[in-house]
């Protein structure tokens, strides 16, 4: 990477000179749609740091599906940000091959100022500060990427995130997977077919609107537990925006998401329109096959003490948006651990805060 004069501690639009006016390629961010392209610019840093830029559409028939009012950028939008700000950096900057196939090995996103994701009448300008902390090399070939991100809107930090990446080359990668499936050729989720028998959860229960983007079928709840099988929508645009040969990520933290929502109303009370995910952070064990049911849990923990009001109201130009003072002492910060399996043996597992949201005029 090339070395500028940029100062790490001045990452904002206005002095990264981020541009917004258009996305990057589409093949940057392993995408086939430009619809669900939403990097929109890159620049060195230094030898181990890049800034990136992303504009966060305010609509979206996936990302935009919620409940949430006041309205608020989903989290898994901004995670999906940060994932394609690593992937085209890796490309760009660390010469991974446009052939190489990637491979996610954790991932982490803790809001500090939420209120700076409220929806308001311009889509958001959203930039990061990716630093590398980790550069993993084999004979001369970068094979593994850690990243720490900062996510800023205007000059303003909002929070922090984190993106592990693994590379292989496609033969690698193929022995890699028929090696762990015995063998069976690998399945696609283009032709997959679905066919466990599942009830679908009602979308007002997870936060949704739309059921095609409900992923949770047959939940049962009981005290501070749930349980619920995934659904695979291969045929969905943004979750499987491309043909895989396993659970992306990024589909089994919206099952997650879902499920800590699910369990969060359930168990306590949390309406969906009012809780709003504030922290994920989940490490990736093996891959999640196709043909194979996967079982998501949740378990919910002790509420923790929301902070006083004056220390955490926040200003959107639909009212402020804060921690529900009302609900504070019983629902400020909710804890969830969610894991999910295949066969018994455990895929991830994910630690989740909810935060329980209000608006005053």
């Amino acid at each position: 990477m090339t070395t500028t004069t940029l100062s790490l501690d001045d990452l904002t639009p206005e002095d990264a000179e981020l541009t917004y006016t258009r996305t990057v390629d589409r093949a940057l961010v392993h995408r086939d749609s430009l619809g669900e392209v939403f990097l929109t610019d890159l620049r060195p840093l230094g030898d181990t740091c890049y800034a990136a830029a992303a504009q966060l559409p305010r609509s979206h028939a996936y990302y935009g599906d919620h409940l949430l009012r006041p309205s608020a950028y989903d989290p898994v939008l901004l995670l999906e940000a940060c994932r394609q700000s690593c992937l085209a950096g890796a490309h760009e900057f660390y010469g991974v091959p446009a052939d190489h196939k990637f491979i996610l090995t954790h991932l982490r996103i803790q809001l500090t100022r939420p209120e700076r994701i409220a929806v308001g009448t311009a889509p958001c300008a959203l930039s990061m500060r990716v630093t590398v902390v980790a550069h993993r090399r084999r004979e001369g070939r970068t094979t593994g990427l850690d990243y720490e991100i900062g996510l800023f809107v205007g000059r303003i930090e909002i929070g922090t995130a984190s993106v592990g990446l693994r590379f292989k080359s496609p033969s690698d990668y193929m022995e890699l997977r028929l090696r762990n499936r015995g063998g069976t050729p690998l399945p696609s989720s283009g032709t997959h077919e679905d066919t466990t028998p599942a009830t679908a959860v009602d979308p007002y229960l997870v936060g949704r609107t739309n059921p095609r983007n409900v992923v949770l079928a047959d939940a049962e709840t009981k005290d501070d537990t749930a349980r619920a099988v995934l659904r695979i929508p291969g045929d969905h645009p943004s979750m499987f925006d491309h043909p895989q040969d396993h659970l992306p990520g990024m589909v089994i933290a919206e099952a997650a998401r879902q499920i800590a929502l699910l369990t969060a109303l359930e168990a306590r009370g949390m309406s969906p329109s009012k809780t709003l995910p504030t922290a994920l952070s989940v490490v990736f064990s093996q891959f999640g096959e196709l043909e194979k049911t996967t079982v998501i849990t949740c378990q919910v923990g002790e509420e923790r003490q929301a902070p006083a009001v004056d220390e955490d109201v926040y200003y959107t130009q639909g009212g402020t948006v804060e921690l529900d003072p009302a609900a504070a002492e019983s629902a400020g910060r909710l804890p969830v651990r969610v894991v999910a399996d295949q066969d018994g043996e455990t895929l991830c597992v994910f630690s989740l805060t909810l935060s329980r949201v209000g608006l005053r005029s």
